[in-house]
């Protein structure tokens, strides 16, 4: 995914039209040819009333800027001449994406002005509020900074548990116990850590999903073996245990 020089993950318009929740049902009014170049940097929707009166200093780029039903009767209610002034005054530079809720359709003259910067228009036949909520959560977790890590993943009594430590000390053979008492498999291996909001949310990548390795018994099915309670996406972390092997020279009764 790109990012910029200081590593912030964008997302192209073209992405968000081809991954967001399908209740958007997003439709390119125009500038279908700029999808791909244009680039959205933070989950944060912006309306545009404000830069319709005139407050153009408030439009922060790499946001998406919607119109709604407000925006639209304020222009409205505007003489033409008026009306007018206020598009002409409306600064683009840093829109990179309008979406246009309520299936409205927006002034020709304005739309004129946004075919000239290549600024791609959305549509949904979603209320402003909804489409709020259903963006905005898509691009939070879309654009959440994120790593890999080396550990296992499981969810235990409701808690996202973490289980971290070098190569072969046995976490995934911990993992296996814990399953067959009841609990589900995240991730093994790889466990892809996102930070949203004030959590750290654990994942697995799509190619290690519901599979567990075994040193000795190969690599297991989970969902095929314990059936789909066994499994899960994704999960808050709320643990995180280390295992580490054992440094005392003195000696271990191990059966004790």
């Amino acid at each position: 995914m790109p990012t910029d020089s200081q590593g912030k993950i964008k997302i192209s318009v073209s992405e968000i039209i081809n991954e967001a929740p399908k209740t958007l049902d997003l439709e390119v009014i125009i500038g279908n040819e700029h999808i791909e170049n244009n680039l959205i940097d933070s989950y944060r929707i912006q309306k545009l009333g404000l830069a319709f009166a005139g407050y153009n200093k408030y439009i922060h780029a790499g946001r998406i800027q919607m119109i709604g039903q407000s925006e639209i009767a304020y222009l409205q209610q505007l003489e033409a001449k008026t009306r007018s002034k206020a598009i002409d005054k409306l600064e683009l530079t840093n829109i990179r994406c309008i979406l246009i809720t309520k299936n409205l359709d927006l002034p020709i003259r304005l739309l004129d002005k946004l075919k000239e910067k290549n600024i791609p228009v959305l549509r949904t036949k979603l209320v402003s509020s909804e489409a709020i909520r259903s963006l905005s959560g898509f691009l939070q977790n879309r654009l959440a900074p994120q790593i890999t890590i080396h550990g296992v993943m499981l969810g235990m009594f409701g808690l996202g548990v973490l289980i971290i430590g070098e190569s072969g000390i046995g976490k995934s053979e911990c993992a296996l116990d814990l399953i067959q008492k009841g609990h589900s498999l995240i991730s093994d291996d790889s466990v892809t850590v996102k930070k949203i909001g004030g959590n750290l949310e654990g994942s697995s990548p799509e190619i290690t999903y519901e599979h567990l390795e075994i040193r000795g018994l190969g690599i297991l099915n989970i969902k095929d073996l314990y059936g789909v309670s066994a499994i899960g996406k994704n999960t808050k972390i709320d643990l995180c245990i280390e295992l580490q092997k054992w440094k005392s020279v003195v000696d271990v009764d191990r059966l004790g």
